[in-house]
């Protein structure tokens, strides 16, 4: 069987991209490398732990000698690297973990990959997952493009794109096939409540307040979680080598619009009168070095893969509501913490 290795594999991104790997392609061995900090939980990919085909390791990226030894006993094949720290306001306040997992654990990742297959790269694959934030802030005409120029304005994004070069880099250097894609914003099942969209549908649920950055003008394109993992099967199969692709939801919302919906279907969803939860909208100081505009041109891979999305915002939307109102239990656990018993009950 192929070994392929999924880093950040219990995450939000990361568990659905092993869901479908694991249940399309019988004949690759799926080993799922994550951490298990507390955006990553096994209760997200529950449902396939058991099948053959799948591996779960728990381990850290950062970790050279362990990386090194991993690769030396498994040989993968290919390599879908998602394992990140992604929130931006975490990498105001502590931007050295960003450095050590987004740029020192990508290196690690590439030296094992590099070191194991000694320049023999045929039928290997490095896929590298970075997102839109590396390009800086649009203003209000215009779109990222894979030619965009680089403009990180947070830790996030400057290490996000410090590995991007490195991913690169490595391929001119040393030959390693590999392909990489900016996405913009995901959203949908099993995300772990402290983005936008499952931390207010949180709020809502609970009735608290709904902090919106500045005026709430800040506008960013959504892209649905599955739709997401689609596009990533397609480049990891068929995507050229050395080749990056843009993959965007075609969906632009003002932040304040965006919350202004969902708090229209969350009470519908709950019974309420339309407009309870509009009066939960509270405006809170805004972030330092806040990006005003990302919007993603994703005509490469629509042209040249096929791939668009397959839901509106508003249907996904309402499918990542619906989700979350049916899965309370999985919601109460980590915001409590509870989750991180999961591993311990299933590995311990």
């Amino acid at each position: 069987m192929k070994k392929i290795l999924i880093t950040g594999g219990a995450g939000f991104i990361g568990s659905h991209v092993v869901r479908r790997f694991v249940k399309k392609y019988p004949q690759y061995h799926i080993f799922n490398l994550d951490v298990l900090t507390y955006a990553g939980n096994l209760e997200n990919i529950s449902d396939i732990e058991n099948e053959l085909n799948y591996t779960f390791i728990k381990g850290d990226i950062v970790d050279a000698a362990f990386v090194d030894s991993l690769f030396s006993e498994h040989q993968f094949e290919g390599v879908v690297h998602l394992a990140a720290e992604s929130h931006v306001d975490r990498s105001i306040t502590d931007p050295m973990a960003f450095v050590k997992t987004n740029v020192i654990g990508t290196m690690n990742l590439l030296n094992a990959f590099k070191t194991i297959w000694k320049g023999d790269f045929d039928g290997k694959r490095f896929y590298h997952i970075s997102t839109d934030e590396v390009y800086g802030s649009l203003g209000a005409e215009g779109l990222f493009t894979e030619t965009t120029a680089y403009d990180p304005n947070s830790p996030y994004s400057a290490s996000k794109a410090s590995s991007d070069h490195f991913v690169r880099a490595y391929g001119e250097t040393y030959g390693m096939p590999y392909v990489l894609t900016n996405c913009s914003n995901n959203y949908g099942p099993n995300h772990f409540p402290e983005k936008l969209i499952p931390l207010f549908i949180n709020n809502i649920i609970n009735n608290k307040p709904l902090p919106v950055y500045g005026d709430g003008n800040y506008t960013r394109d959504w892209l649905f979680v599955e739709d997401h993992a689609v596009a990533i099967d397609l480049v990891f199969h068929d995507g050229e080598n050395h080749e990056t692709y843009n993959i965007g939801g075609f969906n632009e919302w003002k932040n304040i619009d965006l919350v202004k919906l969902l708090c229209r279907i969350m009470d519908e969803k709950l019974g309420r009168v339309n407009g309870t939860s509009v009066k939960l909208i509270t405006y809170v100081k805004d972030r330092p070095g806040h990006d005003l505009r990302y919007a993603i041109d994703a005509s490469k891979i629509n042209t040249t893969l096929g791939w668009k999305p397959s839901v509106t915002f508003e249907q996904g939307l309402e499918k990542t509501i619906d989700w979350y109102l049916s899965n309370e239990e999985w919601l109460h656990n980590v915001t409590s913490g509870d989750y991180q018993n999961y591993y311990d009950k299933q590995y311990n």
